[in-house]
């Protein structure tokens, strides 16, 4: 998915959360005997609780529904965000200094400005710059793409020295 797509949908996700949370609540909004049938009830034997017992039941599964509802909501916003960072990693950064670690797919045939290299996870880098490493093969090799300062990613091939600036373009 595109980064602005995918942004989009955490917006779209994040502003809507709110109405979903409000329409959770009044699924189970009254007291049990408006969200019951009277079979229903009475096979649950609430008919034998006084009016009190019936209101604090009622008042204690209301604050259980808002304290669900609100840690879902809070669940779900988090897992946007996490996914948003996981999928856009490489296209921005989020302040994370840890180096992305994968496999290159296929054989690695040395470095060149302009060359394209997928990773295992999905990912595809390009080289933007004009480091060399002539004369090495080497099939499906271990690659560790660091943060450099001001958005520069480096992509270094396991048993290298040598490493290329690169950008993400997939």
């Amino acid at each position: 998915m595109q980064p602005s797509r995918l942004c989009l949908l955490l917006t779209t996700t994040l502003l809507l959360a709110p109405a979903f949370t409000v329409h959770a609540q009044r699924v189970v909004e009254g007291d049990l005997q408006q969200q019951m049938s009277a079979a229903e009830f009475k096979a649950a034997g609430l008919e034998k609780l006084s009016p009190e017992e019936l209101a604090a039941l009622n008042a204690w599964l209301q604050g259980k529904v808002r304290n669900a509802t609100a840690t879902a909501l809070e669940q779900a916003r988090e897992e946007g965000r996490q996914e948003v960072i996981v999928k856009n990693r490489g296209f921005f950064d989020f302040g994370s200094s840890e180096p992305i670690k994968a496999t290159l797919v296929g054989e690695f045939s040395g470095f060149g400005k302009g060359r394209q290299y997928t990773l295992d996870n999905g990912q595809v880098w390009e080289q933007t710059d004009d480091a060399r490493a002539a004369g090495v093969r080497k099939q499906a090799p271990a690659v560790q793409i660091t943060p450099g300062l001001m958005g520069v990613w480096y992509l270094q091939i396991d048993g290298l020295n040598t490493r290329a600036k690169v950008r993400r373009t997939k």
